[in-house]
């Protein structure tokens, strides 16, 4: 046999294993469409793919003018996110012959689906049907994200995909301290006007937030705030903070605080008169918790928050954010709750805690947003909580009253744990959920409390999925307040943190920031030192 001859067969064999090796390892192709249970209407969505090896896999449209926009972000080897929103059309996903899993999500209001599926060496259809087990619009309730950090020409296509009805992305992002707002821009042409999405879903566009790490070029990290349904674009850098409020609110402006354990949070409070809390952030997942020792060294050691030896748990990092919304409730800073999820940042999709807002009559952005300020409101990473307060919605200002009627309903697409009445800050009523079966495929737990009230009270409700593991879902009402015997009084050890955490910062600021600007702090220290006068035990 010539060395030719020899050569050839060899060819031949690598090339006969290759191919082998090719098919064995060939993508076939997965198609399909997500369709309402009931209509048959091909549904938007949120979807996951993955093989049988743990692969990730991100399907795409077929539709004409579809869209499906990939999203992959992981913090940790539990804190992933990898999946794609898709439009209303059918869609197609290359496929490792063998077994794959997917799951299809559509916001709160629709049953998830998870479903595997066998891919040969031919192509696969599958049909995906997703359910309502409830339908907010229906009753009145719109949900939104005021904390988005995905592009702006993303968003048509993943509201849809989230069944979201409002979102304010931050095209404004400042970074630095003492740069101007303008300067932050991430986006092109910007205007302070709607953007119809479809019926009864907008984008209002212009919105900024100020998250200020560095000083002029050094790291020193202050903390972040949102400005956000703004009329006119900001030039205003940061610090002070005091003139952003106010040219903030003299334009119909609200100031969202991010998260409560940024280093100015107690101080911005007082100063900027912020509007907002998100009561759900962005800490809060989908996926598994990873942020234990965030700001840890922050954590009040009297406050009873739950950790464990990585640091605090998901459960703490709730409870630490209800309890100081609690206390600043306390202190009379009557913030209305919001969701936000920092959705292209990280592991999270868009609206996956959410706010709705209660809109009387025909859907406008001008009555949410209206709603939202005046905390006709919950939130929400799960459950609806649907409450009145003797007969009036949430947020309420009521002068005079010495007892709270709690009348509504709590439903959820899986039982619920508990439910709990909230009176300034404390678990006064625990409350054993009906979780009645509903037509629809939810659990329905009716309210009817009465509790009297001796002094001046805010009372909230909020309830909790039945727990998955440590994992926690949870929906909390804004609050109403019932006007008795003056402003309602802080506990002691809640003016005592926010005292320790002034007094720190002046510290930590000296001879960084100019006297002025140390100067909020200041200011706002003599605040909470006069609240100390009137605290409780």
């Amino acid at each position: 046999m010539t060395q030719v001859l020899r050569d050839t067969m060899k060819l031949t064999v690598i090339g006969m294993f290759l191919t082998v090796l090719a098919s064995d390892c060939r993508a076939e192709k997965l198609r399909g469409k997500v369709v309402d249970a009931q209509s048959g209407a091909v549904l938007p969505c949120r979807m996951y793919v993955q093989s049988a090896d743990g692969t990730w896999l991100f399907a795409k449209s077929l539709g004409e003018d579809g869209s499906a926009i990939k999203y992959s972000v992981e913090r940790s080897a539990k804190s992933v996110e990898k999946h794609v929103t898709l439009s209303a059309d059918p869609f197609e996903v290359d496929v490792p012959a063998g077994n794959a899993t997917i799951t299809v999500e559509l916001g709160k209001e629709y049953q998830p689906l998870t479903k595997e599926v066998t891919v040969g060496s031919e192509p696969v259809e599958v049909v995906l049907p997703l359910s309502r087990w409830i339908d907010m619009p229906a009753r009145g309730w719109y949900s939104g994200d005021t904390h988005v950090h995905r592009k702006l020409e993303e968003m048509p296509n993943v509201m849809l995909a989230e069944d979201l009805h409002v979102t304010l992305p931050l095209t404004y992002w400042v970074r630095e301290a003492y740069q101007p707002a303008s300067r932050g821009k991430l986006a092109g042409d910007v205007r302070p006007e709607l953007i119809q999405v479809a019926p009864n879903r907008v984008i209002w566009p212009v919105n900024t937030e100020y998250e200020l790490f560095n000083l002029r070029g050094k790291p020193h990290t202050q903390g972040a705030v949102f400005v956000i349904n703004q009329r006119r674009g900001l030039e205003l850098a940061t610090p002070p903070v005091l003139p952003v409020a106010r040219e903030a609110h003299g334009s119909g402006a609200l100031l969202d605080l991010d998260k409560h354990s940024w280093n100015w949070s107690p101080m911005i409070v007082p100063i900027m008169r912020v509007d907002l809390f998100e009561l759900a952030n962005n800490h809060v997942w989908r996926t598994e918790f990873a942020f234990k020792n965030w700001t840890l060294d922050l954590l009040p050691k009297s406050w009873e928050i739950e950790t464990d030896a990585g640091g605090y748990t998901e459960w703490g990092w709730i409870d630490w954010g209800f309890k100081n919304y609690y206390a600043f409730l306390n202190c009379g800073f009557r913030m209305r709750p919001t969701g936000g999820t920092a959705g292209g940042v990280h592991p999270v999709p868009v609206g996956f805690g959410r706010v709705y807002v209660q809109v009387p009559g025909e859907f406008s952005y001008d009555k949410w947003i209206k709603g939202l300020d005046a905390g006709h409101s919950f939130v929400t990473t799960g459950p609806m909580l649907m409450v009145q307060f003797n007969g009036q919605s949430a947020g309420t200002v009521f002068k005079d009253a010495k007892e709270v009627s709690i009348t509504g309903t709590a439903e959820s697409r899986v039982p619920l744990d508990r439910i709990e009445v909230i009176v300034n800050g404390d678990v006064v009523r625990t409350i054993q959920p009906a979780n009645t079966p509903t037509k629809t495929g939810g659990f329905s737990s009716p309210l009817s409390e009465t509790l009297p009230l001796k002094n001046s009270s805010w009372v909230a409700v909020r309830c909790f999925d039945q727990p998955l593991g440590k994992r926690f879902r949870y929906a909390h009402t804004a609050p109403a307040h019932y006007e008795i015997d003056g402003p309602v009084r802080p506990k002691r050890r809640e003016v005592a943190h926010f005292i320790e955490r002034i007094t720190h910062e002046i510290s930590r600021n000296k001879g960084v920031l100019a006297a002025e600007e140390l100067e909020e702090y200041q200011q706002a220290l003599d605040i909470y030192k006069k609240l100390e006068a009137t605290a409780r035990d």
